[in-house]
């Protein structure tokens, strides 16, 4: 199979920067609670968006998932719902632990586990991993990965240290470190299933190949599977929350209640149109972080295990930048900026060293 590894890290930057923007649309959404929109958009993340691309750009779609094994799919469907999981629980991290720290505890292990696991379980660790010179330089390229992982939860550590004591206590008031470490090494555990799901779908991309589907978007009927799997926890999760808070009339009603600061509660109108078209855009957004992570691992060659690590680097990447045009930084002193690009720098030659690792197995 023909691999291009520079093309591969270049998608996966793509998919990164669509991860790490996708949230900046839901900013636009007026008066709906947050079960609620998120519902509507992951509703085009998860069901219409991989749908409606796998139908365009594969051959077969429908006929491709009948044909492939009821095991794979299930366990494409299990691994999605797990994933589901630790996608829920990622705003626990944050709640616990603070965004530095939650992001960077739950992300490490999220890269370590999604990376490193699948060749573990095919059993081409050792063979095609420890023992080869382009293996050996992936394994380097995960580890610095890591390292900007830690410089991005040091930097976040120290641009809280430096907020004001009221400042401080509204962002930290529920911080408790060892439930924190446990929610986030559920979180990122569960969160790397999603790597699980889609190498547990390469017989499914064998049969849509055979299908006529070109190499590129072989990856796009897995999704449809794994993401529908997500889709079922986040469905189930945000029902309960709407009917614990009694927000599930705003898929419908023109207007929503709102309480006032005297406690009274009235009607106001909400702009549906406008929250549906903000979600759609989030929501399709989202799903374009794995449309494109699908086109990076095809140019992966026998090393595409590293694309995960590819994944996490970009997303972490895109999603620094964001705050720095935000002014998420502004004020922050000498140091906290030093380990910003200290961070930014690891994490970019993370991506130099796994995609050059993956050049030399070419």
């Amino acid at each position: 199979m023909h691999s291009n590894p520079a093309l591969g890290v270049f998608f996966h930057w793509l998919g990164g920067l669509a991860s790490g923007s996708f949230y900046v649309p839901y900013k636009g959404v007026q008066r709906w609670s947050w079960e609620t929109y998120w519902l509507v958009g992951g509703f085009f993340s998860w069901i219409l968006a991989p749908w409606i691309l796998a139908s365009i750009m594969t051959s077969d779609l429908i006929a491709v998932l009948k044909e492939a094994p009821a095991e794979n799919l299930t366990w494409c469907y299990i691994f999605g719902a797990l994933w589901g999981l630790g996608g829920l629980t990622f705003g626990l991290t944050m709640r616990y632990l603070g965004m530095s720290l939650g992001m960077a505890v739950a992300l490490g292990y999220c890269a370590a586990f999604g990376t490193l696991m699948p060749p573990i379980f095919r059993g081409d660790f050792v063979p095609k991993v420890l023992h080869t010179a382009s293996g050996q330089t992936i394994l380097i390229g995960i580890v610095v990965c890591l390292a900007g992982i830690g410089a991005a939860g040091l930097a976040g550590m120290s641009k809280e240290k430096e907020m004001s004591a009221e400042k401080k206590k509204e962002a930290i008031r529920e911080f408790d470190l060892k439930k924190g470490i446990l929610v986030a090494t559920f979180s990122g555990i569960m969160s790397a299933c999603f790597s699980y799901g889609l190498a547990a779908g390469d017989p499914i991309k064998e049969i849509t190949l055979r299908h006529g589907t070109t190499q590129l978007w072989q990856g796009l009927p897995v999704l449809v599977v794994v993401l529908l799997g997500g889709f079922t926890t986040n469905f189930i999760w945000c029902m309960i929350l709407n009917r614990r808070n009694g927000t599930g009339y705003e898929y419908f009603s023109p207007t929503v209640k709102e309480t006032s600061a005297d406690g009274s509660v009235k009607r106001v109108p909400a702009p549906r149109l406008r929250n549906l078209l903000f979600c759609a855009l989030a929501g399709t957004t989202w799903y374009m972080q794995f449309f494109f992570y699908s086109m990076g691992e095809t140019q992966m060659g026998d090393y595409k295990f590293s694309s995960w690590t590819l994944h996490m680097a970009s997303i972490i990447i895109f999603s620094t930048l964001w705050g720095i045009a935000l002014h998420e930084w502004r004020g922050a002193s000498g140091r906290t900026l030093r380990l910003v690009i200290l961070s930014l720098a690891l994490l970019v030659g993370s991506t130099v060293v796994v995609g050059y690792g993956n050049y030399l197995a070419g």
